[in-house]
């Protein structure tokens, strides 16, 4: 057994339980197909604003729709707010700094900051890489929310869109223990990763590569009961540490599940979080294929902890695995395709924009094989335009987060944390602004208003 393949064979994680059947895009809009005149689902109309997807993007959404006057919901598959921050459990901030200035500013500087006061061993003036305590970002995210006066309803996910003439979105029908519900809502944005409302709406998308191959996945998980004093002073776990035990394992052949990607912080005492493994090429709207990623994911995390006891006895020696993520770690699924794709050509030009609603600074990460780090220059960023942020054929729908409009190579930049936080606020300003502007038409906004309104609140662009 000297495969990732045989192993998987031999503990039952590959077979028939975990066929994937093919999915075509018909398939996904065939999704909205029902009618709601033709059943008994009952109908929520009071809402201003909707937000679907409660991770970053979707949280800052909310909160800045709320805040500018809108009656919002949102509207989340899972029982907490943050996404992958803590039902994924990254367990750090992306930079939040250009190497000179923080560039993340408004909220997601505010939601940053407040989130440090769960890691109080970090330095308070630190920018980049900021460790994150899962629990206490819950709850900055409820109460930032809470505060703010939109809604939220948790356990309860999207099942199909019904649309409305003129290439509006009418409802979306929610599945949860009430059975199903439609809700209405004059805009709508979607915030949910894998741009589920949009794409079901009929918006066209692209996802992956020209092969269709997209980056893998990682299940992050956390140890307990480590050696702090080792950890911090023995050496680097990192993957750029050539000497690290990861490639002590891997040249042991004993762990075939693992490869080199090892990145870990100390979120607390004695309990270190890990974003490491890959699960390649995982489409994250195929739920067989994520169901068969879950389950293998726990058994990498297992056999990280069973490498780190053998080759870093003084710090793992008495570890053990504490938790494993609830939710998969997706870094590309589909881009939906907006009045304007950003592409890789635009960050390698620092490229500003007349309509540009924050900045950008993160590295073209791209989790593939072979595939080398491209990074900007300390003070160097780039513009987001915010006709990345509305799809082509929705007149009042807006995207935020890691399925704005961008090409393959840009997104391994834009899919990060950091931005989702600014595309999620400038999108639910924007929602307002629509609805008081244009009747609902999120591609006819005045934008010199909805940038000035985010300078007011914080934000900040070129």
């Amino acid at each position: 057994m000297n495969s990732r393949r045989d192993f998987l064979k031999k503990a039952g994680l590959l077979g028939a339980a975990f066929a994937v059947p093919a999915l075509s895009v018909q398939g996904e809009t065939a999704q909205s197909a029902i009618r709601l005149k033709n059943s008994k689902i009952a109908v929520d109309d009071q809402w201003d604003v909707i937000v679907v997807g409660g991770g970053p993007g979707g949280c800052a959404a909310a909160i800045s729709a709320a805040r500018e006057g809108a009656k919002t919901l949102l509207i989340e598959a899972m029982g907490q707010l943050g996404g992958m921050g803590t039902a994924g459990m990254v367990p750090a901030w992306c930079p939040f700094s250009d190497g000179e200035k923080i560039i993340y500013r408004g909220l997601a500087e505010k939601i940053f900051n407040a989130s440090k006061a769960g890691v109080p061993h970090e330095r308070k003036d630190k920018l980049s890489w900021v460790h994150i305590n899962p629990e206490h970002l819950m709850r900055v995210y409820d109460r930032m929310v809470a505060e703010s006066g939109a809604q939220v309803l948790f356990f309860s996910r999207v099942a199909a869109v019904e649309m409305a003439a003129n290439d509006k979105v009418d409802a979306i029908v929610v599945a949860n223990k009430s059975g199903l519900v439609a809700f209405k809502a004059k805009v709508f944005i979607d915030a949910t990763g894998d741009g589920d409302l949009a794409a079901w709406a009929g918006a066209p998308f692209k996802r992956g590569d020209d092969k269709g191959q997209v980056q893998s996945s990682t299940l992050c998980f956390s140890f307990a009961n480590v050696d702090t004093y080792n950890y911090l002073n023995g050496p680097s776990l990192h993957t750029s540490n050539k000497n690290g035990p990861i490639y002590k394992a891997l040249a042991s052949g004993k762990y075939p599940l693992l490869d080199k990607h090892l990145c870990s912080n100390l979120i607390g005492p004695d309990v270190v979080q890990f974003n490491a493994g890959h699960l390649d090429n995982v489409d994250s709207t195929d739920p067989w294929a994520t169901t068969r990623a879950m389950a293998t994911g726990r058994e990498i995390a297992e056999q990280y902890l069973e490498a780190m006891k053998e080759f870093q006895p003084k710090t793992f020696g008495s570890a053990f695995l504490v938790k494993t993520a609830s939710l998969l770690g997706v870094r590309d699924s589909r881009r939906i395709e907006g009045d304007y794709t950003f592409t890789v050509e635009d960050w390698l030009a620092r490229k500003s924009f007349d309509d540009e609603i924050g900045r950008n600074s993160y590295y073209i990460d791209v989790h593939k094989p072979g595939h080398k780090e491209t990074r900007y220059k300390k003070g160097e960023s780039h513009g987001i335009p915010y006709r990345c942020m509305t799809p082509k054929g929705l007149k009042n729908v807006l995207t935020a987060g890691r399925c704005i409009s961008t090409d393959e190579e840009a997104f391994g930049s834009l899919r990060v944390m950091p931005p989702c936080l600014v595309t999620g606020e400038a999108a639910g300003m924007a929602a307002v602004h629509a609805m008081k502007q244009t009747k609902n038409d999120v591609h006819k906004i005045d934008v010199k208003h909805l940038r000035k309104r985010l300078k007011e609140e914080g934000q900040y662009f070129l």
